[in-house]
């Protein structure tokens, strides 16, 4: 297995190596490499099959203009890539958020062909989710509730709760794991 991982880095630097001297092979190559495992990637952060499809898009168009930003010093391949396509995903979602925020402070009252019925049909059902995700973070350890808290409601990164709070970052990987799994099994009424 880690022999073939190898045999898989030095295959991706040797077509990056291609890559760099604008051989379209080469660029077709890694694009069927990392096409899917990029999608599916871009898919998990956006939630949106469009969205994917430009993340992906716009990560290939970036390696073919700039190959060089890839340093084979600094790593695999496979990971500078992945790296580079969760980056412009995440931008994406953040961006696609800006838009509809922006959109929403233009437009603030519903259209008159909304259907009302369905707007307190959707109030009451996040009110009621309200009510289950306070009791359910209720349940959780404090450190646990703690980085969900600094995580979620304060928007710190995994870093950021662990200087805050001095643990190791390990320590908030793990706790945050465990707080969301537990939170699972609460809202899913698996855990009495």
């Amino acid at each position: 297995m880690a022999g073939d991982t190898c045999d898989e880095d030095r295959r991706d630097a040797e077509l990056h190596r291609r890559l760099a001297g604008s051989d379209p092979a080469a660029f077709e190559e890694l694009y069927r490499r990392y096409a899917a495992p990029a999608y599916g990637l871009a898919f998990r952060v956006t939630g949106s099959e469009p969205l994917a499809q430009e993340v992906v898009h716009d990560s290939f168009l970036a390696l073919w203009q700039a190959p060089r930003a890839f340093d084979p010093a600094r790593g695999a391949f496979r990971s500078f890539f992945l790296s580079l396509v969760h980056h412009r995903a995440v931008d994406t979602v953040r961006r696609e958020d800006r838009l509809r925020r922006r959109t929403e402070r233009m437009n603030p009252t519903a259209g008159e062909d909304e259907d009302v019925a369905e707007e307190i049909v959707q109030e009451s059902w996040l009110a009621d989710r309200r009510v289950r995700v306070k009791a359910a973070l209720e349940r959780l350890s404090p450190e646990q509730r703690e980085v969900l808290e600094l995580a979620y409601f304060r928007g710190h990164t995994q870093a950021r709760i662990s200087e805050e709070l001095g643990i190791p970052l390990g320590t908030v990987k793990t706790r945050t794991l465990a707080a969301m799994r537990r939170m699972r099994m609460l809202l899913s009424g698996a855990d009495p």
